[in-house]
């Protein structure tokens, strides 16, 4: 079990730094942890029920709150706020970083919604 060390977040650039027990540590966009959330929003209620977050570029980190000894909770500017990251969850993101950006971005990619503009 991994223990997160230390947190810093730079308001500027939006990203986020996790530093582990072990020496690790990895920079996380607002943007992936929106649309990682380990809240039952965006990750459903069990398996396959994962749900695409979009439009959340511009999205920022307002506030980390600690959850005992073991996780945060990441207020996002959109309002989102109920999604726990544990020491755990987090240690995973930074393992799998690269894929889970990656299916992300195809994800999106892939989408035929066409959205309706009204004009007047």
């Amino acid at each position: 079990m991994y223990q997160v060390t230390k947190l810093h977040y730079h308001r500027l650039q939006k990203m986020l730094d996790v530093h582990f027990d072990d020496g690790q540590s990895h920079s996380f966009s607002a943007e992936f942890l929106r649309v990682h959330s380990p809240s039952a929003e965006v990750q459903g209620h069990g398996p396959g029920q994962q749900q695409l977050v979009l439009n959340k570029q511009e999205v920022a980190i307002e506030q980390i709150e600690p959850v005992g000894h073991y996780a945060v909770r990441v207020v996002f500017n959109d309002g989102h706020n109920s999604g726990l990251f544990s020491w755990q969850y987090l240690r995973k993101l930074s393992e799998q970083h690269e894929e889970l950006w990656q299916d992300y971005q195809q994800r999106v990619s892939s989408r035929h919604d066409v959205p309706i503009k009204f004009t007047p």
